[in-house]
């Protein structure tokens, strides 16, 4: 179960930063982050509300608000990297986020048997292929790599507290609900700092209406993505989850390819097969 969850995750995460990468073309990142992320708030709170999350409240929930803290955070110095550039190396280099949970999971007594271990090792190296890494270029300035390191530190804190959010279902719902919260408050601020320096808000044609159903898929995809690794984790080695989990760059790779009819670079495609390889290794593990 832990490699099927896992999996799911990666597809909805890659979905899901598909498109929002799509949406920001369009509407200013911060925009697309809080209004997303405010739809699923909502709909998680009908559902926390039905199932009678509430009572399941408890200390787990600072889990859920430290993932909250740390995921607007990590975005904000993911786009940031990648209006930098360039992004053959920003978006390869985020996928050192995997480190966190595996870290921990370490940490707390876990040891991958040797099948495992090389399924990391080629799924891990495949992730950063499929990302293009640019071999290539002009120097990538030092602040472009910072915050691309913290986005990674940030990212991978999420991974490792949703992780321990919560032990029941109905406990999932609300530590997503909580972290839905936090993210918009967060964001919310962010994006109020970002007017009162200048910045635009919206798009010159006015709110996007017409993209509220694909906000509303951007959101729900992130908030479903991190439940599936929730469970992803309960149900077997945290190691394992958060590499499978982390294969999503994979997924973003092969939607542009499939609706933008973006052509994958060799090293994208290599990195594809390598993920691919890896993942059958961790799940005969």
């Amino acid at each position: 179960m832990t490699a099927f969850f896992a999996l799911t995750t990666s597809l909805l995460w890659g979905l899901a930063d598909f498109g929002g990468g799509l949406l920001t073309r369009r509407t200013p990142a911060l925009t697309v982050v809080v209004v997303s992320q405010a739809m699923a708030a909502a709909v998680l709170g009908a559902i926390v509300v039905l199932t009678g999350g509430w009572s399941e409240a408890g200390p787990r929930l600072w889990f859920a608000v430290g993932a909250g803290l740390a995921g607007p955070i990590a975005l904000f110095a993911f786009y940031q990297a990648l209006a930098l550039g360039p992004m053959g190396v920003v978006s390869p280099l985020a996928t050192l986020s995997v480190a966190v949970p595996v870290g921990v999971g370490l940490f707390l007594g876990e040891r991958p048997g040797p099948v495992q271990i090389a399924g990391i090792a080629v799924a891990v190296g495949g992730v950063v292929l499929a990302g293009g890494p640019q071999l290539r270029g002009a120097p990538v300035q030092r602040r472009t790599v910072v915050l691309t390191l913290v986005a990674a530190l940030g990212f991978g804190t999420v991974f490792a507290l949703i992780a321990e959010a919560s032990t029941t279902l109905t406990g999932l719902f609300l530590a997503l609900f909580t972290q839905r919260v936090v993210n918009v408050a967060v964001g919310g601020a962010a994006l109020y700092a970002a007017v009162r320096r200048g910045a635009p808000a919206l798009p010159e044609d006015g709110f996007p209406w017409a993209s509220l159903p694909a906000l509303a898929f951007v959101g729900l995809a992130d908030v479903a993505a991190n439940g599936t690794y929730s469970l992803a984790a309960q149900h077997g080695p945290v190691t394992v989850a958060a590499v499978l989990a982390s294969l999503y760059p994979v997924v973003t790779a092969l939607a542009a390819r499939g609706f933008l009819r973006e052509r994958l670079r060799a090293v994208q495609a290599t990195g594809a097969g390598l993920a691919l390889a890896g993942t059958l290794l961790l799940a005969a593990g």
